[in-house]
């Protein structure tokens, strides 16, 4: 039988392709090399996708790519391929929903059979290596499908069920309604906020029954929802959504910081790994929900995750990694002892180990430590496994205090000393592994959530830490010269920029995908926002005229995940619901319809019209699966709120700002005098000022704000309140 010659991972950026360089098994990368050696052999494709922290990825990897068993049978009979889904979400959005629609459900680690011309006809997630709980064995399964491709009765229907497969995934990711609908209106936003509300997990909080993901983009739904219509179960619903993420397992009490998901109803056990994106989305949300509830919690919640991302993410240089690793090797006491690595093993407790800490790094008593388990839900049972506790905000500390006879002040200041030294002691524990790849994409939603943060929280450390993750990856992904420029209304001698998705160790690689460009580009937005500083406007606008050339599709009126003349796979993918991270068609249409203000012509605003017009069926079947672009559907229906300050940014402007929630806010700095704007202009390389500039200079030498909505401004005034009340009266829903 033919075979693949070597393991070729030896030399592939990524840390996860680098973590089965030493399997046994001869996997490939996906390029064209592999693809032609599958033609030329005639046998099928293993591809394998995964992802560096995800857990059962790990599993499969320990019980069957490490097994010289299956890896023979692999490399005599198959060309087995390893995708990093973090690096080739193209690929991963393919086949994952070709899984979706073939099982209904779909997950990671990706387990498909295709055709040498890429066609999927076997499909699952997880296999173990012998038939365990009713799932096939993966050896097994492997002879099955060897035997099968070399029967020419079982092939000829490999083939066909390979042809409909991928007119399925076709039909699911390309198409497009013959006729666009009529765009949403303003009360669409109602209509999706009441979907959500009875998804909502009112008793748990959340949405849903099962397994809790977060879901950041329905919270800004219903906020919006809850400000237009003054309904209190839309806010509840968010409240109560933030206060279970906040207080139960997903969230890491001792470090800061968002786990992936989590496995129970009730928010309690997480699936451990830490994403950058959950680590930028999740904050947002929470910064919303400060500023409509004013609650202290919240904001603290986002400081610790900024903490988190500055301390254990970010490069020394500025950019973000991707991700921390679920698993970690076990403590040398626990049972099992070291060697093998564990799920949770860095984070979960048992009451002797709070004890024993607490001795070891701190000057603390038996109370301290009753108070830490009690607090933090630690028992003997544990809630986990083999007695270990996640720790929770079990008790409050007024609950605590009156147990213990303790004053509420008393017992919070044992508590904070006490969970400090707690954290000291896990400083010394084995830790988790770092996926340190830098993407550009998932890099632009963190510098977003940064910039937010810096306007709400009043804190100016967020907004370098964001202008130095935009540095990092514009020095290093960003090409300004790029490539020809290939839209309709490209001049021969156009050209527009390219930017890279992934940078490690001085290697970027990996054509930008529309998140990248459109993640990045609502950051760089984000900054200018936050600093007043007109390159990162300049640059988010760069972006956006990518976007248009490269991804939009004016005949089909959407926009693509993937350029056009990239790679060509079975199906050319949109991505229009929200899944771990946000919408990429629904982001960057809203930046669009945000930079269309910062322009002299009306592409960006036509884009973004067309884009919500083409798939308003699509939204109105199922907003709930679509809230990134619901929200764009709303900027769309309903304009921004312009507030264009001409001059600095007072301080009591900064406060009003930060604790006034305004979801339609986009904020126009500008020099405080025309003849100073020519520098921005410049810098813009326009010729004229665009519309939300033009003429709105400061008056009597102070700090000046307009505050626009569909064209109709307030007077010039010195007072933001003033403006913001006048703006209030012309508001969605104010009538």
């Amino acid at each position: 039988m033919p075979t693949v010659d070597r393991n070729r991972l030896d030399d592939a950026a990524s840390p996860y392709l680098q973590q089965h360089a030493d399997n046994p098994v001869n996997w490939q990368p996906w390029d064209d090399e592999a693809l032609a050696a599958a033609r030329e052999q005639d046998v099928p494709v293993f591809l394998s996708v995964g992802y560096s922290a995800c857990h059962w990825c790990h599993v499969m990897e320990e019980e069957s790519f490490e097994d010289d068993e299956v890896a023979e049978v692999l490399n005599e009979s198959f060309v087995p391929i390893k995708v990093d889904r973090e690096e080739r979400p193209d690929i991963d959005s393919l086949y994952i929903t070709v899984c979706q629609l073939v099982r209904g459900q779909a997950g990671w680690p990706l387990s498909v059979f295709l055709t040498p011309e890429g066609k999927p006809f076997y499909v699952g997630t997880y296999f173990p290596k012998e038939p365990k709980r009713g799932q096939p064995g993966f050896l097994q399964l492997l002879r099955d499908v060897r035997e099968n491709w070399s029967d020419p009765a079982e092939r000829q229907e490999i083939e066909e069920r390979a042809e409909q497969w991928a007119a399925a995934a076709r039909g699911e990711l390309e198409d497009v309604p013959d006729q666009p609908a009529e765009s949403p209106d303003a009360d669409f936003l109602d209509a999706a906020a009441s979907d959500a509300l009875r998804s909502a997990d009112r008793e748990h909080g959340g949405f849903g029954r099962g397994q809790k993901f977060p879901q950041p983009a329905r919270l800004h739904v219903l906020l919006r929802a809850h400000q237009r219509t003054g309904r209190e179960n839309y806010r509840a619903v968010v409240t109560e959504t933030l206060d279970a993420m906040a207080s139960r397992g997903l969230y890491d009490h001792l470090g800061g910081g968002f786990h992936r998901y989590c496995t129970d109803r009730s928010w309690t056990v997480p699936h451990f790994e830490k994403m950058l994106y959950d680590n930028a989305e999740i904050p947002r949300a929470f910064l919303a929900g400060y500023q409509v509830t004013g609650d202290e919690r919240y904001a603290e919640v986002v400081r610790e995750t900024f903490d988190f991302l500055d301390a254990e993410m970010r490069h020394p240089e500025g950019g973000f990694y991707a991700t921390l690793d679920a698993r970690s090797p076990p403590l040398d006491h626990r049972e099992g002892g070291a060697g093998e690595v564990e799920e949770g093993a860095f984070y979960a407790w048992t009451p002797d180990e709070i004890r024993t800490a607490l001795d070891a790094y701190g000057d603390h008593d038996d109370l301290d430590a009753d108070l830490c388990c009690d607090r933090f839900g630690v028992t003997e049972p544990g809630n986990f496994e083999a007695g270990l506790s996640v720790l929770t905000l079990a008790t409050s500390v007024p609950a605590l205090a009156d147990e213990h006879g303790l004053d509420e002040a008393a017992a919070r200041e044992r508590l904070d000393a006490a969970t400090g030294t707690l954290q000291a002691a896990r400083s010394e524990r084995p830790r988790p592994r770092r996926d340190e790849k830098v993407l550009a994409g998932w890099n632009g939603l963190a510098v977003a959530a940064l910039a937010e943060g810096a306007l709400v929280l009043e804190d100016e450390r967020w907004a370098d830490l964001a202008t130095d993750a935009l540095a990092f990856v514009r020095e290093r992904l960003w090409d300004p010269e790029g490539v020809p420029a290939a839209g309709a209304d490209a001049d021969a001698d156009d050209t527009v920029g390219r930017l890279q998705r992934r940078w490690k160790d001085g290697d970027a690689g990996i054509d930008g995908y529309l998140e990248d460009y459109a993640f990045l580009g609502r950051g760089a937005l984000a900054c200018y926002e936050a600093t007043g500083d007109a390159e990162h406007l300049a640059f988010a606008l760069d972006l956006a005229r990518c976007i248009e050339d490269s991804f939009w599709d004016a005949e089909q009126g959407t926009l693509y995940f993937t350029p056009a003349g990239g790679e060509s796979l079975v199906a050319r993918p949109q991505e229009l619901g929200d899944s771990s991270t946000p919408s990429s068609a629904g982001v960057a249409t809203r930046l669009l319809a945000a930079l269309d203000h910062f322009v002299d012509h009306d592409r960006f605003g036509e884009v973004a019209a067309s884009v919500v017009g083409t798939h308003a069926t699509t939204l109105e079947e199922n907003p709930l699966k679509h809230p990134t672009l619901t929200l764009a559907a709303d900027d769309v229906a309903v304009g921004p709120l312009e507030l264009t300050v001409a001059g600095d940014l007072p301080e009591a402007w900064r406060t009003t700002l930060a604790t006034t929630y305004l979801p339609e806010r986009l904020l126009a700095r500008r020099p405080a005098a025309d003849d100073a704007l020519d520098d921005w202009l410049d810098t813009l390389g326009v010729d004229a000022a665009p519309p939300i500039w033009a003429g709105r200079e400061a008056r009597d030498g102070e700090p000046t704000v307009y505050a626009c909505r569909s064209r109709t401004c307030s007077p010039p005034t010195h007072d933001l309140a003033e403006a913001l009340e006048w703006a209030a009266d012309l508001a969605p829903g104010s009538e």
